[in-house]
């Protein structure tokens, strides 16, 4: 428990740090970041059967990254998309000419680790932005409201859960849990409301809403994931905690659905 604390501790600190220090610091760190989770993505993966062309599938994922980053900056053209295509054709050529049984499985799960991972932590980035120019509200408020949705669901599923959530993937969540998830991330949202301005309370609660279920269902998925390769941490990165894409993969989910949903809402 006290590892655990403390590596809490000092990872909240730094990601908290990389808001703070401005739109160079959360750049780079969620950069770092999203490289990280994809190469523990690709070692989760990878057996003595499936050989993963992890090289190009990590600078695929960078280059979806800076792609993304330069999007929200107005400096992205959609021809920019070609340079993805030779990493592709890369991943594909490298295929032909290695000698594995499942070849399109490799090329499947590579190209997957970008998509699963690196989008995600694109969209993340993007909230940053979408009012025009850096600021750490929306994203840190995303990350406060999955970590409160988190908590609520543990607190209230290990004192009162009993009905089973998604046993198959994940025997240990319940309902009562999800409820208590919900309610928690509600009440975080509306505590938010009062000092992050850049939305008004009903849209914080819709947020929040949003982050519990979306974070959810990204929860399950990285449980049906590990379950289908038969192992209970994603890694060994945060001692405590298992690996990154345990620690993230709520965001995997919440991220896209929260930006589609600012996106649009004053659209429909």
């Amino acid at each position: 428990m006290k590892k655990r604390a403390i590596t809490a501790f000092f990872f909240a600190a730094i990601m908290l740090a990389s808001f703070f220090f401005g739109s160079a610091s959360f750049t780079f760190f969620y950069w770092l970041l999203s490289a990280a989770c994809l190469l523990e993505f690709y070692r989760l993966l990878e057996t003595e059967k499936r050989e993963l062309t992890k090289g190009a599938g990590l600078f695929l994922g960078l280059t979806v990254y800076l792609m993304a980053t330069s999007a929200v900056k107005e400096s992205f053209d959609f021809i920019h998309l070609l340079f993805l295509f030779p990493i592709i054709l890369f991943i594909y050529f490298q295929e032909l000419y290695r000698k594995s049984e499942n070849p399109f499985q490799n090329i499947a799960y590579t190209i997957l680790g970008p998509v699963y991972v690196v989008l995600p932590f694109c969209f993340f980035y993007a909230l940053a932005f979408l009012s025009g120019e850096y600021s750490y509200q929306l994203p840190l408020g995303l990350l406060l409201l999955i970590w409160a949705n988190d908590t609520g669901a543990y607190a209230i599923g290990v004192k009162f859960g009993k009905h089973r959530l998604f046993e198959r993937h994940s025997p240990k969540k319940s309902w009562e849990g999800f409820a208590g998830g919900v309610l928690f991330s509600l009440l975080a949202g509306f505590i938010l409301s009062n000092y992050f301005k850049e939305l008004n309370p009903t849209n914080w609660l819709i947020v929040a809403f949003i982050c519990s279920v979306a974070g959810t269902y990204g929860d399950l998925s990285e449980s049906m994931l590990k379950r289908s390769l038969g192992t209970k941490d994603s890694g060994g990165l945060l001692p405590g905690h298992g690996g990154l894409l345990d620690r993230f993969d709520s965001l995997f989910f919440a991220a896209p659905a929260v930006y589609l949903f600012l996106l649009f809402k004053d659209i429909v």
